[in-house]
């Protein structure tokens, strides 16, 4: 690995989204200067439409024990949290491999540590940031619920529960009447529910991408407008970014670039198995009844949030590529199970969305320097979790490129762990 770590001033973020505009902040009041590349506006992709959750609790990986038998029902499941564009199988099947491996026992224990060293500090690095931004109304303390329908589903979250326990976070059980009391807005079609009450959520996914970045360019950043495709390396390391608009100097480079990020990794000697699992949701902007805090079932694999514009309800998992055109009956799933989870919801005149979570097959994102070169950073593959574990990821991105130890143990997200 070469190294110039103290030779760095100038450093390009490619991606602006959540990721990418929180270490474009961090790095502008590190000293640094910025430019910030995405081909779209800021907060555009997985970030434009995620279900607007920030806190420290999502320390259970997608895959756990018992997974592999769990598939086949909810393939069946024709409102079910799954699916799967089966053209796409064979593409995907090494990733689906390595996934199924990090269900045992063993590894889920050791990436539940992993993500919990990473969220630890997610929202007051958050209320720090929107603080220097001057926008920390963009950040409602509010706790979330997550409901069961069946008394099965709930006895089958325990060893869940028990392994959010075991990394000491909070919550309270609920049940039936306790929650038809608690969140009077949801149908009684719940029997039991847990409440995590150190949670908060964006009022509006964006806009909190937008005020982040506008705080970067008020610092001092810079927002280039481009698609970036390569590099231009040195005997150092990469010293520009190559865009259809022109080459952008830099001194170093971050590549936050979500579910486009792996083809620009490997151009810079990693070669991880990034792919994505597309979500879908549906706004409502006068839904004419919404709950006081986002509600969540593990069950549909659905999160619904009383936004700023309206009623989001969002999630589900499509296996199918970043090319595929959506299937919008992912989209009616959604709408289905808001009319079920609140009576006298109102839809008419309810916008779509698909987007693509940026997902690792561990449930690990990839954050730290590129095998070959200590001025390429990756920040990426964050899945479900982007939004809550932004703000983290560009402070340690930042102390990384300062040469600051970022207080935890990088190697679980380092990219030679595949």
């Amino acid at each position: 690995m070469t190294g110039r770590i103290q030779a760095i001033r100038h450093v390009a973020v490619i991606g602006a989204g959540i990721v990418g505009a929180c270490t474009a902040l961090h790095l502008t009041r590190a000293g640094f200067r910025v430019t910030l590349i995405d081909r779209d506006a800021p907060g555009l992709g997985a970030s434009f439409g995620n279900g607007a959750v920030i806190g420290e609790e999502a320390v259970v990986p997608v895959a756990t024990p018992g997974i592999l038998r769990r598939v086949p029902g909810m393939l069946r499941d024709p409102l079910g949290p799954l699916s799967v564009r089966w053209g796409y199988l064979p593409r995907i099947a090494p990733w689906l491999m390595r996934f199924l491996a990090a269900s045992n026992p063993r590894r889920v224990e050791e990436i539940s540590i992993a993500l919990a060293a990473l969220l630890k500090g997610s929202l007051a690095a958050y209320r720090e940031l929107l603080e220097d931004a001057g926008a920390p109304h963009m950040l409602k303390r509010s706790g979330w619920i997550c409901v069961f329908e069946t008394e099965e589903g709930f006895r089958a979250f325990q060893p869940l529960l028990a392994l959010q326990h075991r990394r000491g976070v909070r919550h309270g059980l609920l049940g039936a009447a306790e929650l038809r009391q608690f969140e009077p807005a949801l149908a009684p079609i719940f029997a039991r529910a847990i409440h995590y009450p150190d949670v908060n959520y964006t009022i509006d996914c964006q806009g909190l991408v937008e005020v982040l970045v506008q705080a970067s360019l008020h610092r001092g950043g810079t927002l280039r407008r481009a698609a970036a495709h390569g590099f231009d390396i040195g005997p150092e390391g990469p010293r520009a970014v190559l865009t259809n608009e022109g080459p952008v100097p830099c001194d170093a480079v971050v590549v936050a670039a979500g579910a486009w990020s792996r083809d620009l990794a490997k151009m810079l000697g990693a070669d991880v198995p990034l792919d994505t699992e597309r979500g879908y949701h549906v706004q409502i902007a006068d839904p004419g009844v919404m709950p006081r805090q986002p509600v969540y079932s593990t069950e549909r694999g659905i999160v619904a949030t009383p936004l700023e514009a309206g009623l989001r309800v969002g999630g589900t998992v499509e296996l199918g590529g970043l090319k595929a055109a959506p299937n919008w009956d992912r989209a009616e799933i959604l709408l289905k199970q808001g009319r079920r989870w609140f009576p006298g919801l109102r839809t008419e005149g309810h916008s779509r969305w698909m987007g693509f979570r940026p997902s690792m097959p561990d449930s690990l994102p990839v954050i730290g320097r590129t095998p070959a070169f200590s001025n390429a950073i990756l920040a990426f593959g964050h899945g479900h979790c982007g939004m809550m574990m932004g703000a983290r990821t560009g402070e340690i991105v930042a102390d990384l490129l300062a040469g600051r130890d970022p207080g935890i143990d990088m190697s679980p997200y380092g990219s030679e762990r595949f």
